[in-house]
C-alpha cells in the first residue's frame, strides 16, 4: 500500500501550469536539470527518476536517449498524468511507474520486475521534504543504494542551505549588533526575488525538521521546505553505501561550466545573461538558492584510478572531474589564484562562515578527507 507525503508537501509534484512555466525561477530550475542530465546521463542508460511529478522531464529523457526509465512519485494523479504522456508521445525508451513514497517504503519489494537495478538514480526535487526527520532521509538513501548498480550516480538538486542559513545568520547577528537579541530577529529573508519565511525563529540550525516558506517573486503559490543537513546527509549516504562526490551552489555550478551551458540557457530566456555569458544578478541570485548534489555507489570491483598529473599549460586547461569534462573559466578567470578555501583535488571547500553546514560539528567532520 503507498503512502502520501504528509501536509508539508505542496502540490508540485504535479506539473506546474503554463503560466507558472513562464516565470524566471521555473525557467532556470528547468535549464538546471537539463544540464545535470546532460552531464550524467549516457546513451540508453536505465534511470530511477524518484518524485518525478506529472512527467514533466519526458522530453530531457529522450534527448538523452535513455534506454529505461522508471518513474516514481507519491500522486497517484501525477503517476497517471507521466504515463498518460509517455504513452501518447511514443517515446522510443521504455518506461515502468510506481506510486509510492521512497523515503517510507522499500522499493526493492515494489519494483523487482520493472527494470532495476539502474545506471542512474535522481532526485531533481522533493530531497528537501525527506528532512523532516532521519528516518525518512536514512530510508530514502537506503531505497537509492539498493536501486542502483555499482558504479551508478545519485544526483539532483535541492535549495541550497549553506546560502539559506549564512543569509539568516547575517540577519540574526544584525539584530543582536541592535541589541534586540533573538526576539528581535526578523523570521524572513527577502529579496527582489524571493522571499523565505521560518515556522520558528532560533539562532541554531538543527539537523532534521528545521521547515520555512519559501516564495518566488510573481508566484501565487508557497512551497513548504526544510533544511537539508549536508553534513547529515553525507553521513547517511555513506551509512547507505554512497559514496560523496560533490556537493555544488548552482550559481557556481554554472560559472564552472559557463563555456558548455551558456548557449543552452540562453535558450531559456533572453534576459539571463551578460554577453560575456555571466549570469545578471537576478540570475544569480536565483540559481545561488539552489545547489547540486551528487553520490556514486561503491563498486568494490572497480580498479582504482589512475591518477592524471596537473598540466598547467594554458594551451590545456581541461580537466577530468568525477565522470565528466569540465572547462576551465574563459577570458578574465584565466590567471585567477586558487581560492584560500580550494583543496589541490579540486574540490571546493565549505567556507568556515557557514557554520555546521560546512565542515559541521566534531561528531559529524570525517577524519580524512571527503
Amino acid at each position: 500500500m503507498s503512502t502520501i507525503m504528509g501536509p508539508s508537501v505542496v502540490p508540485a509534484t504535479m506539473a506546474p501550469s503554463s503560466s507558472r512555466m513562464e516565470l524566471a525561477h521555473h525557467r532556470l530550475y528547468e535549464f538546471a536539470k537539463k544540464a545535470l542530465i546532460k552531464i550524467f546521463v549516457s546513451p540508453y542508460a536505465s534511470v530511477c527518476d524518484l518524485y518525478c511529478g506529472g512527467g514533466t522531464e519526458t522530453d530531457k529523457w529522450d534527448e538523452a536517449q535513455i534506454g529505461h526509465y522508471v518513474g516514481v512519485d507519491t500522486s497517484s494523479s501525477g503517476i497517471i498524468e507521466a504515463r498518460e504522456i509517455w504513452e501518447s508521445q511514443r517515446k522510443p525508451y521504455t518506461a515502468e511507474f510506481c506510486e509510492l513514497d521512497p523515503s517510507v517504503e522499500n522499493m526493492g519489494s515494489h519494483l523487482q520486475d520493472k527494470g532495476i537495478p539502474v545506471d542512474i538514480v535522481c532526485c531533481l526535487q522533493h530531497l528537501q521534504l525527506c528532512f523532516e526527520n532521519e528516518e525518512r532521509v536514512r530510508t530514502l538513501l537506503h531505497n537509492v543504494s539498493s536501486l542502483l548498480k555499482p558504479g551508478g550516480y545519485f544526483f539532483g538538486i535541492t535549495p541550497d542551505s549553506s546560502t539559506i542559513w549564512t543569509k539568516y545568520q547575517k540577519i540574526v547577528e544584525a539584530s543582536h549588533n541592535k541589541g534586540s537579541g533573538l526576539k528581535g530577529v526578523q523570521n524572513c529573508i527577502r529579496s527582489d526575488n524571493f522571499v523565505i519565511t521560518f515556522e520558528v525563529e532560533e539562532d541554531k540550525f538543527p539537523f532534521f525538521g528545521k521547515k520555512y516558506m519559501l516564495k518566488f517573486a510573481n508566484d501565487i503559490i508557497s512551497e513548504t521546505h526544510c533544511l537539508v543537513h549536508f553534513p547529515s546527509l553525507i553521513r547517511l549516504a555513506r551509512e547507505a553505501g554512497l559514496d560523496y562526490v560533490e556537493i555544488q551552489n548552482l550559481a557556481e555550478f554554472y560559472d564552472d561550466n559557463r563555456a558548455q551551458f551558456a548557449g543552452m540557457l540562453c535558450s531559456y530566456g533572453a534576459n539571463f545573461l551578460d554577453p560575456r555569458g555571466k549570469l545578471l544578478a537576478r540570475s544569480f541570485d536565483i540559481l545561488g538558492l539552489y545547489a547540486i548534489f551528487v553520490f556514486q555507489k561503491s563498486d568494490p570491483d572497480a580498479a582504482p584510478p589512475i591518477l592524471t598529473p596537473m598540466i598547467h599549460d594554458e594551451e590545456h586547461q581541461e580537466w577530468l572531474g568525477s565522470g565528466w569534462i569540465q572547462q576551465a573559466a574563459v577570458e578574465d578567470d584565466k590567471n585567477v589564484q586558487p581560492e584560500p578555501n580550494s583543496s589541490s583535488h579540486g574540490c571546493v571547500l565549505v567556507p568556515q562562515e557557514k557554520g555546521i553546514l560546512g565542515p559541521g560539528p566534531a561528531d559529524l567532520r570525517f577524519s580524512e578527507p571527503l
